[in-house]
């Protein structure tokens, strides 16, 4: 049997000095696929590897002799030399410098290559791999993302624009048939009226819950925090709920804990969004019965969980369906859909909130019998309850601004439609109203006047809403006059306008469509905040 020869390592350093190293790695230039080469101190190829040839088409002995920059391409020459000279000049200790350029294939045309290479004596070896399709892939990729963000951000845009101008006729719809419905009319004709109004209602929910999910899905959905009432974050939602249960023949019933109450930090306007989502839900899906909404607070010294529990007695579902009532454009089965209408976006938005704010919610529901959603969010508080039972204490002993006349109110809104709207409304609870066109009438209205309640539209020529709010909150601290409630009225129902809203000076923000329900709250809540 054969031995195999042993290898000595003291004999490695006595190989004799005429072998030459070049033609020692001949076989590994042949089998290489990566771009091998040697190269002398003055630039000209001393060996390449037979991968030039398949790669660039440029055959080794082609190569031999001629200087390795003459394929470079031109624009890529002066930081290519910049790289030989880092790599003539390293030191030992120093890291190896990855580096790419493009080199001219046989052909004409170009590729990219990516470099390593490290001097050793007075020869350069480098060894290089064709990245072009990687490259091209990395700026396509970057030329999608920065596409998408570009079209992320006019569909924002046209949300925006296109929420305001459906909002708009919208709210004229709305608010004429409210006040409609409250005039005397015959069976039939308060049949008609409620169809138009309950379609009305429908169109409005669609368009704020695309609006919203299209938002998250960008993950351009910001949440806030600020300090809030809680009574009067839920009102809105609770009394424009109510009047729909009670509409439909339903009971409709609050209960609180007692420490459910007093300023909290957080989102308020996402906290009364997912209470009104699941109230719409339970008198939506309820005929017989009731609804009720449980407000509880369970609190450590450490934190804080606000609990809102909302129960009725509509049709209920199974535990198949509960798997997927969360999911986007889903609902309990095909016949809800049928019946009730619906694009099942209202739970997932809700979901979605929740997790955002750091919560949770669960439902659990029997068919025939009823259903009911928890909600558990994280909400410290932003002053002790004492405090704020202490302060309410005292606000309560100050005499406060009795209306024992008509309420003043100035509107400033310049379409028509939505000016009529606001009258009909505001004519049965007998107030007074001032009405302008645009912003620059509103603040010269505002110094002509004593108001007190303004209604703002955001949108408006010559000057806009928040430019006319701004104004009249400096003209109520150069003539030292008590601020007056500003109510914003928009289209524009995107949180960044609602906080835009905010910023300006306004009490609130009412979003159009307008009905008597969420104006008069409105008016309620703005009123009794100052």
């Amino acid at each position: 049997m054969a031995h195999a020869p042993s290898f000595d390592p003291e004999s490695v350093g006595s190989f004799p000095a005429r072998v030459e190293p070049i033609g020692d790695v001949s076989t590994f230039f042949k089998v290489s696929l990566d771009l091998l080469i040697i190269r002398d101190l003055e630039g000209r190829v001393l060996k390449a590897s037979d991968s030039w040839r398949t790669s660039l088409g440029h055959g080794p002995e082609e190569m031999e002799g001629l200087p390795l920059l003459r394929l470079v391409h031109p624009d890529d020459l002066p930081s290519t030399k910049d790289s030989v000279q880092e790599v003539e000049q390293r030191k030992a200790t120093d890291p190896v410098l990855g580096f790419i350029n493009r080199y001219r294939h046989k052909d004409g045309h170009y590729r990219t290559l990516e470099w390593r290479a490290q001097r050793f004596g007075d020869r350069i070896y480098g060894v290089a791999r064709d990245v072009t399709d990687r490259v091209a892939a990395e700026r396509e990729l970057i030329e999608a993302k920065a596409a998408a963000e570009a079209a992320s951000r006019a569909k924002s845009e046209f949300l925006a624009n296109m929420s305001h101008e459906i909002r708009t006729p919208l709210n004229g719809v709305i608010g004429i048939i409210d006040a409609l419905s409250r005039t005397p009319l015959s069976a039939e004709q308060m049949e008609m009226v409620d169809l138009v109004r309950d379609s009305g209602v429908v169109l409005e929910r669609l368009v704020s819950d695309f609006l919203d999910v299209s938002k998250i899905e960008a993950g351009q959905l910001r949440l806030e925090t600020r300090p809030f009432d809680l009574d009067q974050a839920l009102r809105p939602c609770i009394e424009g709920m109510r009047y729909r249960a009670e509409d439909k023949g339903l009971t409709f019933s609050v209960e609180r804990d007692a420490d459910a109450r007093g300023r909290f930090l957080g989102d308020s306007t996402r906290i009364g969004q997912i209470v009104g989502n699941l109230l719409s839900n339970a008198v939506k899906f309820t005929q017989v019965g009731g609804v009720t909404l449980r407000v509880g607070m369970v609190e450590t010294p450490d934190a804080a969980r606000l609990t809102l529990t909302i129960e009725d007695t509509g049709v209920g579902f199974d535990a198949d369906h509960a798997a997927r009532l969360f999911n986007r454009f889903s609902q309990a089965d095909e016949t809800i859909s049928r019946r009730f209408g619906g694009t099942g976006l209202g739970l997932s938005i809700c979901r979605s909130l929740a997790v955002m704010m750091g919560g949770e919610i669960s439902a659990t529901s029997e068919p025939g019998i009823g259903s009911r959603f928890v909600v558990s969010l994280p909400l410290p508080r932003a002053e002790t309850l004492a405090a704020y039972d202490a302060r309410d204490a005292q606000a309560a002993q100050i005499p406060g601004r009795l209306y024992d006349r008509p309420l003043r109110v100035l509107l400033a809104e310049d379409h028509p439609t939505n000016q009529r709207v606001v009258q009909l409304i505001l004519a049965s609870q007998g107030a007074e109203l001032v009405t302008v066109d645009d912003g620059v009438q509103a603040v010269a209205a505002f110094a002509a006047g004593d108001f007190d309640v303004v209604l703002m539209d955001m949108q408006m020529p010559h000057m806009d809403g928040l430019t006319a709010t701004r104004a009249i909150r400096a003209l109520e601290v150069e003539t030292g006059v008590a601020r007056t409630s500003i109510i914003m009225l928009s289209a524009n129902a995107m949180a960044e306008h609602q906080n835009e809203a905010l910023a300006a000076g306004a009490d609130l923000h009412v979003a159009k469509p307008i009905t008597a329900a969420n104006l008069l709250a409105g008016i309620q809540a703005a009123v009794a905040s100052l």
